[in-house]
């Protein structure tokens, strides 16, 4: 399949984002590779690989039928091993598809806060009650005909693979999405893997993090200086990506914070306000969507509001 150019300087994301179409695999830079995922209806989230000179290296393992859509894809590019496959945190898109890359040979790889919140989450699989692994194989054909198969490669600051040619480094920044979100970067390329704690579109999801370290956590990754930044959900961008991302959540509090003091059972109603203010921002309207009650609901919480009332609040991610 015909490939992009490869991505040597900044001026050249912008033909890069014309051209990006999901479903298809985007050439990023010489054996670095983009693959924005199918959200609806399969859910998929993004994924990327890095061909290494004896082996190759996925970023996020998808669910089952998003690893299966990835695969025969990196196998028209190489015959090289799987080795590896880095889940960028917990969450079911991109980690449930563990199992698969296992049984072809690839050992998953995390953070050391993506366990912790696997035994918080997918309890069922850790031996206590049954957790979102066993609901999610409820409506997902996918994950119910496979296993839950948690990272076993772990790191606590940063993993490196470098073969002389290409040097990958898996970091950790503190609590965004989640508290175990892991970051993939490419020093030498200056590209950025962000799994979910940078996503481009109306995708985060803020039931497993925290709003006002997440705004901290981009701060710390704007110091890398990328010049593409492939996020977890939505097209591959350029560094303005993490600006974008925080003045989003920045602009959210800032809504919310002109609230409290407010009963909290009227706060329900100010959500059709919040929205419209939000979109006015052309540089963030794209980030608000069907998330954007929970959204408001977990800001006003973080700044001291008490739980809106009878109002149902997800406490979960499939």
């Amino acid at each position: 399949m015909p490939h992009l150019p490869t991505v040597t300087s900044l001026f050249l994301v912008l033909p890069l984002l014309c051209l990006a179409e999901v479903n298809q695999v985007q050439k990023v830079a010489d054996d670095v590779y983009f693959h924005e995922g199918e959200i609806r209806p399969s859910g998929h989230c993004n994924n990327g690989w890095i061909i290494f000179e004896d082996y190759v290296v996925v970023i996020d393992a998808n669910f089952p039928s998003g690893a299966r859509v990835i695969l025969p894809k990196i196998r028209e590019l190489t015959d090289r091993p799987i080795r590896f496959t880095f889940d960028t945190h917990h969450h079911g898109d991109h980690a449930y598809g563990n199992y698969f890359w296992h049984q072809n040979g690839s050992t998953p790889v995390a953070h050391v806060g993506a366990i912790d919140e696997m035994k918080k989450y997918e309890t069922g699989h850790f031996g206590a009650a049954p957790g979102r692994w066993e609901e999610a194989a409820k409506g997902r054909k996918d994950v119910a005909e496979s296993k839950l198969k948690a990272p076993t490669l772990l790191y606590k600051t940063e993993m490196i693979f470098d073969d002389g040619k290409h040097r990958l480094e898996l970091l950790h920044f503190g609590t965004a999405h989640t508290h175990g979100d892991g970051w993939a970067w490419l020093p030498k390329e200056r590209i950025l893997f962000s799994g979910d704690a940078c996503v481009n579109g109306p995708y985060n999801y803020t039931g497993d993090g925290d709003i006002r370290d997440w705004i901290k956590t981009l701060e710390a990754v704007k110091k890398l200086q990328p010049k593409v930044v492939c996020p977890g959900h939505g097209p591959i961008s350029g560094p303005e990506l993490l600006d974008d991302q925080q003045a989003f959540f920045q602009s959210l509090l800032d809504e919310v914070k002109a609230h409290l003091g407010k009963d909290p059972s009227k706060m329900e109603a100010t959500v059709p306000s919040i929205m419209a203010n939000l979109k006015k921002n052309e540089r963030i309207a794209r980030y608000v969507g069907d998330f954007l009650m929970v959204q408001v609901e977990k800001a006003w919480t973080e700044l001291g509001g008490q739980p809106w009332p009878k109002l149902d609040i997800p406490k979960t991610k499939k």
